[in-house]
């Protein structure tokens, strides 16, 4: 593969990384199937995979900067709503953390396959319609009332997220809206939780495959992070707006029509 080819595949999967991180319809499926059409597979193409997620990331940050700012200096002047905030998310967080730690090498070598993805995102789709119609009238409106039993709640949620195709933003929305959370606390706490943990799976990825990492692969990666971290920016501003006004139901029937196809290319087409 010639080196513009290589760095057309980092823009690709960076857009594609982006555009989907923070909608119910799974970053990692896409990137992973995405990955098979373009022959982008093996260690060293599934940690650039994983790397490129801390630019979505940092749209994050950016976006909600004074959110967080002010949740950390309310920290350091011990302000309960801070407090509260913050034990939210590291408990919503905490799941994830530890069943990831003992389930990577199985969830990593059994289930990010092709399709695993398909299987799982149309499964997702029926259950997100499923769920649209078992919502209950919202009773949590702000991450600073959520209960500890309701945030830990939340996390265990995320953690079918495991699956590749589930979506991890899908996973914690859905569960939180079961929950009694209110549309736009629900997306927008998802995008709160994936701070920790994407961050933590990242780095854990990055030392688990610290012998793949090479000097020359730091070119493709820094593209398909700025690419990552600009698409991720222009849908985190939109996609509480659209929630709020449209609900899950489209993404559900996106999810179930790509699995569909992605399905019958794997079963008639792939070698």
């Amino acid at each position: 593969m010639t080196d513009i080819a290589q760095y057309l595949d980092a823009i690709l999967l960076g857009l594609l990384e982006g555009l989907t991180e923070f909608i119910p319809v799974s970053s990692t499926g896409h990137l992973i199937l995405l990955g098979e059409m373009l022959g982008f597979k093996g260690q060293a193409e599934d940690l650039f995979k994983v790397v490129i997620q801390l630019g979505a990331i940092l749209a994050i940050l950016v976006v909600y900067f004074a959110k967080l700012w002010g949740v950390l200096t309310g920290l350091a002047q011990g302000r309960q709503q801070s407090v509260r905030f913050t034990v939210a998310i590291l408990l919503a967080f905490l799941p994830a953390a530890v069943i990831g730690v003992f389930a990577h090498s199985y969830i990593k070598g059994v289930l990010f396959n092709p399709t695993v993805v398909s299987v799982a995102l149309i499964v997702g789709g029926i259950v997100i319609l499923l769920a649209e119609r078992m919502v209950p009238q919202p009773r949590h409106f702000a991450v600073e009332e959520f209960s500890p039993k309701l945030s830990l709640s939340i996390g265990f949620a995320q953690c079918l997220a495991m699956i590749p195709g589930v979506s991890r933003s899908g996973a914690t929305i859905i569960g939180a809206l079961l929950m009694g959370v209110e549309r736009k606390a629900a997306a927008e706490f998802s995008f709160f939780v994936a701070i920790p943990t994407m961050l933590g799976a990242a780095t854990y990825d990055l030392y688990k495959n610290r012998e793949v990492l090479q000097f020359d692969n730091v070119g493709m990666i820094a593209v398909g992070f700025a690419t990552a971290f600009l698409s991720a920016l222009l849908v985190v501003r939109w996609v509480v707006g659209f929630v709020s006004r449209h609900g899950f139901a489209p993404f559900a029937w996106y999810r179930i029509v790509i699995g569909s196809i992605m399905l019958a290319w794997l079963t008639f087409f792939a070698g």
